[in-house]
């Protein structure tokens, strides 16, 4: 039998309960990290955790210098300690080769003799949600990304290519998505006088934004919440919808394995389940496991390795 045989079934994971400790004599640090903000926790040989968080580090974005800032300034202030820690697993944004380089040097200067693992933040976020057994992973966040995943690595990935050209389903798409309604006539009148009183915005400003000013993605990623608030509008709705069916059709259809669940991480397919959801069985497929952020899982995972 192959790893995606028609009988494979999404693996249920409870969520953690506060209190819950793995009993183990490894200690761990574990890391999910963003461009803006790192998650991070430290597992102790009792198995005992404690949960700390620092600035984001993204070495595509990064130098070795600040990546090296971040973890000796802000990370090791934190740490309860480091003597006997033996292994650091580091998920990010921007850890693919060659930038993840400098990540794995700087951890390994600063943790003489721990091995360190540096790998994409795609890569927690299928761990997180398939544990050891294979199955399709995706982010919503800001951007958007998917996999095929066989239980151990990504055997398979669709490019998302950026909010210009891909990452259907993310909340710059969402953004793009409700302007060109607003201004093009399509979503009603009502809803852009209350959006542009709202947000203080005229079109210009908007182009301003989006063409000329930096993080244009993340401009329109922070629309996301409008929407949210006039999700239940029958024109939103079908929005959202119709995005999400973008995101399957144009990214994980081609994985070809619609008999497997389609689990995901970030806040856009927290918020937005049930929108989600739907459009998963417009398209025959359907939704597996929700996490709003990943790391308490890929904690899981890699405590069930011992």
């Amino acid at each position: 039998m192959t790893p995606f045989s028609k009988t494979t079934k999404a693996p249920a994971f409870p969520e953690r309960e506060a209190g819950v400790t793995f009993h183990m004599n490894k200690v761990l640090l574990i890391a999910d990290s963003g461009s803006t903000k790192t998650d991070w926790i430290f597992i102790s040989s009792d198995g005992s955790q404690t949960e700390l968080h620092t600035d984001g580090i993204n070495p595509a974005r990064d130098t070795r210098d600040n990546i090296y800032n971040v973890l000796y300034h802000d990370l090791l202030t934190q740490l309860p300690q480091s003597e006997g820690l033996q292994a650091v697993h580091f998920y990010g944004a921007g850890c693919i080769e060659p930038f993840s380089r400098n990540v794995k040097s700087v951890l390994e200067e600063l943790f003489p003799g721990c091995r360190a693992e540096v790998e994409s933040d795609l890569l927690g976020a299928a761990r997180a949600v398939c544990g050891h057994e294979p199955g399709i992973a995706c982010i919503l966040g800001t951007g958007s990304n998917s996999c095929l995943y066989d239980g151990k690595d990504i055997v398979k990935h669709t490019p998302p290519l950026g909010y210009i050209l891909g990452d259907e389903g993310s909340g710059s798409f969402l953004g793009k998505t409700l302007l060109n309604g607003l201004f093009k006539g399509t979503l009603p009148e009502a809803l852009k006088e209350e959006f542009c009183s709202r947000f203080n915005l005229t079109l210009p400003d908007i182009i301003e934004r989006v063409y000329r000013k930096p993080a244009a993605n993340a401009f329109l990623a922070s629309l996301v919440p409008f929407i949210a608030e006039h999700h239940a509008e029958p024109c939103i709705h079908d929005m959202l919808v119709e995005a999400f069916r973008l995101f399957f059709e144009r990214n994980i259809a081609i994985y070809g394995h619609k008999e497997l669940p389609i689990n995901c991480v970030g806040g856009i397919t927290y918020q937005f389940e049930k929108e989600l959801a739907e459009a998963a069985a417009i398209e025959n497929m359907q939704i597996g496991r929700i996490l709003r952020r990943p790391i308490e899982a890929i904690v899981q995972y890699h405590c069930k390795k011992f």
